[in-house]
């Protein structure tokens, strides 16, 4: 007859080394997939970018981000690898948000954002020191933050055809008209 000796120490000894194997295991596959996720997000952005760089064209001098009947929703935020821009022309891409990032655009001349969805404004406008027209006519616009009178070079402002803005903040009046920034007739609301 032969005897059968179970060694139950060595079984749960085993059971747990493998435990600690498949821990380990499934912890390196989590780091890959994060890892996969961060390089897919990485070439996103160089795509996203190079795609607007094809958008950037040179117009007397100036680089002018143009873009015309596209769907932009949203602008991301490689678009800051571009701060050089001097103009935007975004037309009719159902824009829904002009991004905060905005303000770090000092070389903005031009902001030609009309024909699109964009609700508010984002108080980082008024970084824009050397913006001269800001143009936001056929959008949502609800209101324009006062933050926009210290836009010192602004000549032109066209909020047309934004429905739901009822009045101008008290600055832009006091600030831009009386001190000749710009006439009445450069405001556009």
């Amino acid at each position: 007859m032969t005897q059968t000796a179970v060694c139950i120490g060595t079984f749960t000894a085993v059971k747990t080394l493998w435990e600690v194997r498949i821990h380990k295991i499934n912890e390196e596959l989590q780091k890959e997939k994060e890892f996969r996720q961060r390089l897919l997000l990485v070439w996103e952005e160089r795509a996203t970018l190079a795609k607007l760089k094809e958008k950037v064209i040179n117009e007397d001098g100036r680089a002018i981000l143009r873009i015309e009947e596209e769907e932009w929703k949203t602008l991301p935020s490689c678009l800051l690898k571009l701060v050089h821009l001097q103009e935007w022309q975004l037309h009719r891409t159902g824009l829904q948000k002009i991004p905060q990032f905005i303000g770090r655009f000092h070389n903005l001349v031009v902001l030609d954002l009309s024909r699109n969805s964009i609700e508010s404004v984002p108080k980082e406008i008024g970084q824009l020191t050397s913006l001269q027209e800001l143009l936001l006519s056929y959008n949502r616009i609800k209101f324009v933050p006062k933050e926009i009178s210290n836009c010192v070079s602004l000549e032109k402002l066209e909020l047309a055809v934004n429905r739901s803005i009822c009045d101008l903040p008290p600055q832009v009046l006091t600030d831009l008209i009386p001190n000749n920034r710009f006439s009445n007739e450069n405001i556009w609301y």
